[in-house]
C-alpha cells in the first residue's frame, strides 16, 4: 500500500519518542493514517531494540521504560519477562501498543531527505514523495554509529565490529578481543566474552564512575539532563548521557570487578595489523575490535534543511528546530533515551497541535478496555523545562 501524498504531521521513527508523541498526538484529535503519518524504517516494531544482540536481557543497566498507556493493555516492561531477548520483548510490546492505539505505523520505509517546497515540507523516501506542514524527527542514534580515529585503523586486519552490528559473543570464540568503550554495552560485552574469547582487554578515555546504589539516582540524572538541555539549546554537539550520569554498579557487575574481568587501561597510541601499541610502547596481540564507542543523532537526512550551527549540532530549545520551526525534534538531547524520551511526547504533541492552529491540553490518561479520541481541557500546562525534563527520568508516563 503506498503512502498517502500529504499530512499534516509526518513523524520519522517509531521508536519510544516517536510512539509517544504520536500517542499524544492522536489523543488530542489527530487522526493516524490520515492527518499524522508515522513512517520507520526498521522491518518490525521495536526501534533500535529490534536490532540489539540476542544475549541482551531487560535490567537495571538496560532498562526501558513503558510507554504512554501502555498499562492500559496489561503490559508492562517492569514485568516482562527477563530471560528473553530484549529485542524480542519489546518488539512484541510495542506491536501490540501500536496495533491496540491504531497508529498504523508504515514499514519499511526509509526516509532519504527532507526539504522545502515553499510552504510545505517534502519528504522523500526510497519509492515516492509525500508534503506535510510539520515533521517530526524521531529517528534516535542507531542508525549512525560513531567510530573514532586511531592512527592505523586502516592497516589494523582483524575483524571490527561496532555495538550497532554485534551478534553474540561466539563470534569471537578463542579470540584476543579488545573492547574500546566506557558505558553499559562495553560492560556488557566484556562479560558475555568471559570464558569465551581467548583474551579481552579493555580501552576506556577516562575511568569509568560507577553508580555505587545501582541505578541512576537524582544528581546523576539533573546533572545529565542538564548538560544535554544546555548543548541542545546552544547548537552544540550533544555529550555522552553516561558520561553525565556513571554506570549502575550492579551485583553482577561487582561481582566482574571482583575477578578482574573489569579492569580498564588508557587508549593505545596506534594500530598496526594485529595489534595495538601504546604511546611507551607496550603491544598487546589484538584479534578482533568491537567499537563500544556510542552513536551521534541520526540525522542526516535534514541535511538539505541546513539545521547544523557552526557548534556541530542543532539548536533545540522548546521542542522545534530554532533555525525551522516546522521541524520537532523527539529523542533528541534530554530526550535522547528510553527514560527521557516517554513524557517528552505529551509536550511536543501539545506544542505541535498548537503549530497546527488547536487548542488545549492533554487531560489525563484513559482508563477503560478501549482506546479513546482527544481530550480536551483548558488552561494548558506551563511546567519549568528543567523542572519537567528531570521528572522524566523518574517517572512514568
Amino acid at each position: 500500500m503506498g503512502l498517502p501524498s500529504r499530512a499534516d504531521v509526518v513523524v520519522i521513527g517509531a521508536g519510544q519518542a516517536g510512539l509517544s508523541v504520536a500517542y499524544y498526538l492522536q489523543r488530542l484529535g489527530v487522526r493516524p493514517g490520515t492527518d499524522l503519518l508515522v513512517l520507520d524504517r526498521g522491518p518490525r516494531s521495536g526501534g533500535a531494540w529490534q536490532h540489539r544482540w540476542d544475549a541482551l536481557r531487560l535490567g537495571s543497566a538496560h532498562r526501558v521504560h513503558d510507554l504512554p498507556g501502555m498499562r492500559r493493555l496489561g503490559l508492562s516492561f517492569e514485568t516482562a519477562d527477563r530471560a528473553r531477548a530484549a529485542g524480542d520483548v519489546v518488539a512484541e510490546y510495542y506491536e501490540r501498543y501500536e496495533q491496540f492505539y491504531g497508529l498504523d505505523v508504515r514499514r519499511p520505509v526509509t526516509v532519504s531527505a527532507v526539504y522545502d517546497r515553499e510552504a510545505d515540507l517534502v519528504v522523500r523516501t526510497q519509492a515516492e514523495e509525500l508534503t506535510a506542514r510539520i515533521v517530526v524527527n524521531a529517528t534516535g542514534t542507531w542508525g549512525a554509529p560513531f567510530v573514532p580515529y586511531y592512527p592505523g585503523i586502516d592497516r589494523f586486519e582483524g575483524r571490527q565490529v561496532h555495538t550497532a552490528t554485534y551478534v553474540s559473543a561466539a563470534q569471537f570464540a578463542g579470540q584476543h578481543v579488545l573492547v574500546i568503550g566506557g558505558g553499559t554495552s562495553a560492560i556488557g560485552f566484556l562479560l558475555e566474552l568471559e570464558g569465551v574469547a581467548a583474551r579481552t582487554l579493555w580501552v576506556t578515555r577516562r575511568p569509568v564512575d560507577y553508580l555505587p546504589q545501582g541505578e541512576l539516582g537524582p544528581e546523576a540524572a539533573i546533572s545529565a539532563v542538564a548538560d544535554q538541555d544546555a548543548a541542545a539549546r546552544q547548537g552544540r554537539a550533544l555529550p555522552s548521557i553516561v558520561s553525565g550520569t556513571g554506570v549502575p554498579k550492579t551485583r553482577r557487575i561487582a561481582a566482574a570487578m571482583e575477578r578482574g574481568v573489569l579492569d580498564a587501561v588508557p587508549p593505545f597510541a596506534r594500530l598496526e595489523q594485529h595489534e595495538a601499541v601504546w604511546a611507551n610502547g607496550h603491544r598487546e596481540r589484538v584479534d578482533a575490535i568491537i567499537w563500544a564507542t556510542g552513536f551521534r543523532p541520526d540525522i542526516r537526512h535534514l541535511s538539505p534543511l541546513r539545521l547544523h550551527e557552526k557548534a556541530g549540532g542543532v539548536t533545540v530549545s522548546t521542542g522545534a528546530a530554532a533555525r525551522d520551526p516546522r521541524i520537532f525534534f523527539a529523542g533528541y538531547g534530554p530526550t535522547a533515551s528510553t527514560i527521557g524520551a516517554n513524557r517528552a511526547g505529551r509536550t511536543l504533541a501539545r506544542q505541535i497541535f498548537a503549530a497546527l492552529g488547536g487548542s488545549g491540553a492533554i487531560g489525563p490518561e484513559p482508563t477503560g478496555a478501549e482506546p479513546t479520541g482527544a481530550t480536551a481541557v483548558t488552561a494548558p500546562e506551563q511546567p519549568d523545562h528543567v523542572a519537567d525534563l528531570v521528572a522524566r527520568f523518574f517517572t512514568d508516563a
